[in-house]
């Protein structure tokens, strides 16, 4: 009896439901379950529930099971990818085995074979026992298995330096695939592939905290072999391993497209690798998904409504000022609109925009761009950064030829703008005339929807000059399998807005300290600071405490 049925005769999904699924599943080829729990038919613990009722068989939960290191080892790794079980416990000739398709009888035939043990089947949910195979055989395991890894082998780096046979290089490009999938699949932004004596580093940056990727340890006979693969993806030159070298790498999965940014450098023992994750997908997000609340978003629109004037978004790295640029651009582009952006290097394709990108041996650079893009009758400009005198005196003087200049800009808040820009070298008056607004913008984490809990808050938690929550409860991190055990998943913005007024532009003029600035910026009701903003998500339940005073202190 399928899935499908078990379901059905439950009463759990109806005869509708269940032809939509087969219909859809016959488009995409995975398995019937997953096609009713992707289509909202159905949850998957009353999937795994169904299942375990039909075949009379135990649930474990393998987030609680701790497993002996030889109970483990009685599976070769590439069987527990292939068929993906994990044995948890033996009892004299009995193999108890988890697994989450009990439907592939002739699987457990080959377990009994290979072993001489009695099987036992228990049902796991499956993101647990993928993550129970990752923690525990590591990813990409059976790869590098399959590659003949050995923990304990002393030819470290140059074991694969040479020529691949055909087997070695598959083996090495699923390798690679594995280790980006499992990036994309966990949510990652960066990828850190760092070099070091006697070992190759890992790591994941997600919800931008850097954690260890659960690579084993034999990927290390392989890290010139994985550097290689990744600059033919990049299409970049595999015999340069002197000088830094940039690329980007385009990647298909589950019907999304995600762009990798490659960057390379010469260390030490080995060559470094960083890939960003883009997701194109992001550049679809609207200004409101982001998290910007509705007084800020209202007060943003009439900024970027401008018909001219430079508009500014400023932050740390990784703080999601491109996100919130492209997005404004997608807000504002239209049929009666131009936009024209110069970028290095383009990192979202926008539709109805023109994107160039900066390229410094030609000599296009920002400045260079913009002045160019003058010629071809823009409304709108957006420039990658501003990061010099000439190009900020180039949208200086585009912004008061009537053109609206978006950009992002490094500086811990938004007051601190002008001032980056005098210190530039622009003149007071030209960035008073100019300058329209500066958005300031962080990321914070949000408490996971599963695991979070409410603790009571004392006194002394409060920062000074924000109010305790009404009931005098905040949201608290606890981690379960959906967080990766971190109590946090997903980020959102927060923001503070400082639009430019008559007053605020004297200020400028003289010179004043960003100090001077925002406090009169406070004073006049045109600025609500990033503390207030990131205190008023612990207010509404959506982070913890701790998680808002790292970006107060910042």
């Amino acid at each position: 009896m399928g899935i499908g049925t078990i379901l059905v005769e439950r009463g759990l999904i109806s005869e509708s439901q269940l032809e939509e699924a087969i219909l859809e599943q016959k488009r995409t080829g995975e398995r019937l379950d997953h096609t009713l729990v992707r289509l909202g038919h159905v949850g998957p613990d009353r999937v795994l529930e169904a299942i375990g009722r039909q075949f009379d068989m135990p649930i474990v939960d393998l987030s609680e099971i701790k497993v002996e290191e030889e109970v483990l080892r009685i599976l070769p790794s590439r069987l527990v990818f292939k068929q993906l079980c994990v044995p948890i416990r033996r009892e004299g000739n009995t193999l108890q085995v988890a697994t989450c398709d009990p439907f592939e009888l002739s699987a457990f035939d080959e377990l009994r074979l290979l072993t001489g043990l009695g099987v036992e089947l228990v049902l796991a949910d499956e993101r647990d026992l993928r993550k129970f195979i990752r923690s525990n055989y590591g990813v990409a395991g059976d790869t590098l298995d399959a590659l003949g890894g050995d923990e304990d082998s002393t030819h470290t780096t140059e074991s694969i330096d040479g020529e691949l046979d055909a087997d070695e290089e598959a083996s090495v490009i699923k390798l690679v695939n594995d280790l980006l999938l499992e990036a994309i699949r966990e949510r990652a932004t960066d990828i850190h592939i760092e070099p070091y004596e006697d070992e190759l580093s890992i790591r994941y940056r997600i919800d931008g905290v850097l954690g260890e990727a659960g690579v084993p340890a034999t990927v290390n006979r392989f890290r010139n072999a994985i550097v290689s693969r990744l600059k033919i993806m990049a299409s970049l030159n595999i015999a340069e391993k002197r000088h830094p070298q940039d690329g980007r790498i385009t990647l298909r999965h589950k019907s999304r497209e995600y762009d990798l940014r490659v960057s390379i450098i010469p260390m030490m023992f080995g060559e470094g690798v960083v890939l960003r994750v883009l997701d194109s997908g992001s550049v679809r997000l609207g200004l409101d998904d982001l998290g910007m609340p509705e007084p800020i978003l209202d007060r943003w629109d009439g900024l970027i409504a401008r018909p001219h004037g430079i508009v500014l978004v400023t932050g740390p790295t990784g703080s999601g000022k491109s996100t919130t640029l492209y997005g404004s651009l997608n807000r504002i582009v239209s049929d009666a609109v131009k936009a024209i952006t110069v970028e290095d290097p383009v990192e979202y394709q926008v539709e109805g925009v023109n994107q160039i990108q900066v390229n410094s041996q030609t000599g296009l650079s920002f400045a260079a761009g913009l002045r160019a893009i003058l010629r071809h009758d823009p409304d709108i400009i957006m420039i990658g950064e501003i990061r010099d005198r000439e190009t900020a005196e180039a949208a200086v003087q585009a912004s008061l030829t009537g053109h609206l200049v978006f950009s992002p800009l490094h500086t811990n808040d938004a007051s601190g703008a002008p001032s980056r820009l005098l210190d530039m070298g622009v003149e007071p008056f030209l960035v008073a005339s100019s300058l329209e607004g500066v958005l300031a913008q962080r990321l914070v984490r949000r408490i996971c929807s599963e695991c979070g809990r409410q603790r009571q808050i004392h006194e002394n938690e409060v920062p000074r000059g924000l109010t305790m929550p009404e009931d005098g409860m905040v949201p608290e991190p606890v981690g379960c399998r959906d967080c990766r055990r971190t109590g946090f998943r997903g980020r959102q913005g927060v923001f503070e807005l400082l639009r430019m007024t008559d007053q605020l532009r004297e200020h400028v003029t003289q010179r004043s300290s960003a100090t001077a600035l925002r406090q009169a910026a406070f004073e006049a009701g045109e600025l609500h600071p990033l503390r207030e903003a990131a205190w008023n998500m612990v207010l509404q339940g959506l982070t913890s405490p701790a998680e808002a005073l790292r970006v107060i202190r910042d």
